[in-house]
Order: C-alpha cells, then sequence, then structure tokens
C-alpha cells in the first residue's frame, strides 16, 4: 500500500536526526558573557525536508531585542555587529515576548513533522545556545523547543566537509553566495547558516551516508499494526 505523502514527510525527517527536527539560529549580543551581556538579535530558520530526502529552508523568524536591565554592552560588539540600538527602525522587542514568539512556530513544526523536540543548529553553536538558554532561564520560560545542550555545530561540519571553519569561507567553498557587507545581521547569518548545513547534510545523503530507503522502509513497518 502507498504510503499518504504527507506521513511519509514527517517519517522521513523525524527519522532522519533521532527525532529532533534541527533549527538553524543566530543570535547578536553585547559580548560574549551570557549572563551578563544583553541579547540584541535573534533569528530562527526553520527546516523540511523534500520527498527525495533533501533539507531545504521553510521559514525564517527574526526579533530585534531590547537590552534586559543590567545588561551590558561593549562597544567594541557594536562595531562588530553595525548595530544602532537608538535606530527607531529598529523595533525592539522584550526579551521574553520576544523568545516566545520565535518558539511558537519551532514547536508547531516539531509536532508537525512528527519530531520529538528541536535541536540547534549553528556557527560555532555553543555561543548561541548559551544566550539563548541564559535568557530563557532569565524570563523563566519553561518550555523551550531546543534540547537544553545537544546542538549541531557547522563550524565543525564545514571543517570537515570544505576544510573551512569560517562562515564567510565555508559558504564560498560550497558555492554559496555571500555578501560580507550584510554578515553580523542575526537573520542574513542564520539563512547563510542554514543553507550551509543543508548543503552538507544533502551531500552527504547523496554520498550515501543516510540511507533513505532504509528509513522510509523502517518507518512503513513501525505503522503496520
Amino acid at each position: 500500500m502507498e504510503m499518504p505523502v504527507e506521513i511519509l514527510t514527517r517519517s522521513k525527517m523525524a527519522d532522519r536526526f533521532r527525532g529532533f527536527l534541527p533549527v538553524v539560529v543566530d543570535v547578536e549580543t553585547g559580548g560574549f558573557e551570557a549572563r551578563k551581556d544583553a541579547l540584541l538579535e535573534i533569528a530562527a530558520v526553520i527546516l523540511e525536508m523534500d520527498f527525495q530526502g533533501n533539507l531545504q529552508i521553510k521559514e525564517s523568524y527574526s526579533k530585534n531585542i531590547e537590552p534586559f536591565p543590567g545588561s551590558n554592552i561593549d562597544d567594541a560588539a557594536l562595531e562588530f555587529t553595525g548595530i544602532d540600538l537608538y535606530d527607531p527602525e529598529r523595533m525592539m522587542e522584550d526579551e521574553g515576548e520576544a523568545l516566545r514568539e520565535i518558539f511558537q512556530p519551532i514547536r508547531r513544526e516539531v509536532s508537525d513533522s512528527g519530531c520529538t523536540r528541536a535541536v540547534m543548529v549553528a556557527h560555532n553553536a555553543h555561543f548561541d545556545l548559551g544566550f539563548v538558554n541564559a535568557a530563557i532561564k532569565r524570563n523563566q520560560i519553561k518550555r523551550s523547543p531546543f534540547h537544553p545542550f545537544s546542538c549541531f555545530d557547522t563550524a565543525s561540519l564545514a571543517g570537515l566537509a570544505y576544510g573551512q571553519t569560517v562562515l564567510a569561507k565555508a559558504c564560498q567553498a560550497a558555492k554559496i553566495e555571500f555578501n560580507n557587507r550584510d554578515a553580523h545581521s542575526a537573520l542574513y547569518d542564520t539563512v547563510k547558516t542554514a543553507e550551509l548545513y543543508c548543503s552538507i547534510v544533502n551531500r552527504w545523503k547523496e554520498l550515501g551516508g543516510w540511507p533513505l530507503a532504509a528509513a522510509v522502509e523502517d518507518s512503513c513497518e513501525e505503522d503496520q499494526p
């Protein structure tokens, strides 16, 4: 019996990463200390799997965040990111509300894809995960969609796949367009990180690293009464 397309799609994603849904994240911050320095921007890209088992971008979300009370912001960090805190077009949002709004579509996609939870994908991922976890604790958010410590680091993956660990150089090696003038915007960096991650995962599949047919067959067997 032919499997319904929507069930096939869900089972492929749920089987690919041990039940985790990869969600690409980037943060821009006021420094390097997650508990002390301000979280200034966050962006998230939700991925989906097509009928051939290839990853692709589905949706993206971003928020400009108001620094939490008493937070530190280094001038060097602002110079590096190019963020103008006094730009009226930034439309900053409360940190807790911004995170809750970002988390809603992630939770929805976890459920729709048949996954158990999200796993963060980021470039030098423990930096981003540390800031997100600190903000979650600070705002007493009880239901984070992300695994609290597991993550997929595209710096390590790109070092393996392309011999490059800097995002711009890794994208260049993967033949992904990268404009340095737009870099260090959370949304731009997240989209480019997502494209890089998809490129690595899809290339691995092409080389036979993930047996798609076996994964689908296993899913079909699990659905049998």
